[in-house]
């Protein structure tokens, strides 16, 4: 959490490009300290180090994806990053055979800094600064009428895009900015993203993780424990059947546009998000009793799929909403996105298993939680037809007059 809060000022500050460096290296550097270890205090402390470096990984790419692409294309490049976090968790499947294969916990930190380092080495030479001072215009004192359109500014040699230090915005704020982000909590579009977010990582990576490895290894499935982690094959095929799904809100959003006559409304791609309502609770309601009644094994893996083949819809397209709903302050936004996210998906997990020894996988999972996904699932309604209504309700309060005399960045359309 302290990641964002520190590290999404401080990419406004000098800019994004050392902070993504900066933080990757990091990571790396905290990775190679927890292989080290050799007490569990050395090894918290490096997973600490490591932690904070990967603390804007949640918001600096949406940043990006803000910075370089026009507002009809964003739904499908935020599906694009989406998915690509989701399919992060299948990270348990692999440790898992290392430690079933006799490999020591050690190896597991050693390949994660492979690809870190590889993903380090690929974003220095391919990922440029993308922050782009404006300047403000001015009211000319007399009326002139050119012919002659201004001449953009060069492009920078491939060498100038490689500086990991571009110049420090003196304008922008930094510590105010971290508990001025805490008042979108209070924002009902950003609070839908949060809860959103929250609840499926709650169940999806903690849920399903913690209970389906004692469920299958113990009778009557008997699984052995080198195979109690493939239940993260059915979050994949769950993420890669949505996969084709990512550009669907744009172009819906688009042919509304057109139909509304060339006005864009940030709801108009909510639509496609009506069939995950239901299936990713029914995907719940499955896993559930088929732990309960110690059904096929087949059927937690159907339940699983369904419910995150309805997660990357709303990961997708509710960030997608809130980002085309509040295009100001954007980075202020999602600090409170990656904090809010993180304290509910860790209140659903820490006490998880107690709740089901107490009250039974069915109750506790197909009733309680699914009952809660589905009633933030069906918030998708409320902000279809009102959330027009809410932005507008929004812009007259005091929070609005707030962000309205702080604003310092708007993302271009």
């Amino acid at each position: 959490m302290t990641g964002s809060l520190i590290l999404v000022p401080l990419y406004l500050k000098i800019g994004r490009r050392p902070v993504m460096l900066g933080s990757m290296i990091l990571f790396c550097a905290g990775l190679i300290g927890a292989s080290q270890a050799t007490t569990f205090g050395g090894l918290m402390a490096a997973r600490i180090v490591h932690g904070f470096g990967s603390g804007v990984c949640e918001a600096l790419p949406v940043q990006l994806v803000n910075d370089i692409f026009f507002l009809h294309e964003r739904g499908k490049r935020i599906g694009y990053y989406t998915i690509a976090l989701c399919f992060g968790s299948t990270g348990p499947l692999y440790a898992g055979y290392m430690l079933s294969g006799g490999y020591t916990w050690q190896l597991f930190f050693y390949v994660v800094f492979a690809f870190a380092m590889a993903l380090l080495i690929l974003a220095f030479f391919a990922v440029e600064e993308t922050s782009y001072k404006r300047n403000p215009p001015t009211a000319p004192t007399t009326i002139t009428i050119s012919t002659t359109a201004n001449p953009p500014p060069p492009r920078k040699t491939f060498t100038q895009t490689l500086h990991p230090w571009p110049s420090i915005d003196p304008t922008t704020e930094f510590w105010i900015m971290i508990p001025r982000s805490l008042t979108y909590f209070l924002v009902p579009q950003v609070l839908w993203v949060i809860t959103s977010f929250g609840i499926y990582i709650g169940l999806g990576a903690l849920a399903f993780n913690y209970t389906f490895p004692p469920k299958i290894t113990s009778p009557p499935y008997s699984w052995s424990t080198t195979n109690s982690g493939l239940i993260t094959i059915a979050t994949f095929l769950g993420f890669l059947l949505a996969l084709p799904f990512l550009s669907s809100s744009d172009r819906l959003a688009a042919r509304l546009t057109r139909l509304n006559g060339g006005i864009r409304e940030a709801e108009m791609r909510l639509g496609v998000i009506l069939p995950a309502m239901i299936v990713a609770p029914a995907g719940i309601v499955l896993y559930g009793f088929a732990a309960e009644y110690d059904l096929h094994w087949i059927a937690y893996f159907f339940g699983v799929a369904m419910d995150q083949w309805g997660a990357l819809f709303y990961f997708s397209f509710t960030l997608a909403y809130a980002v085309d709903s509040y295009q100001a302050n954007t980075s202020e936004m999602l600090i409170a996105m990656n904090l809010g996210k993180q304290a509910i998906s860790f209140g659903m997990g820490i006490y998880l298993l107690d709740w089901i020894l107490e009250r039974g996988f069915a109750v506790t999972i197909s009733g309680i939680f699914a009952g809660i996904l589905l009633a933030n699932n069906l918030c998708l309604l409320v902000f279809m037809f009102w959330g027009k209504r809410i932005r507008v309700f929004m812009s007259k309060t005091w929070l609005a007059r707030l962000h309205r005399d702080t604003i310092k960045s708007v993302e271009v359309a």
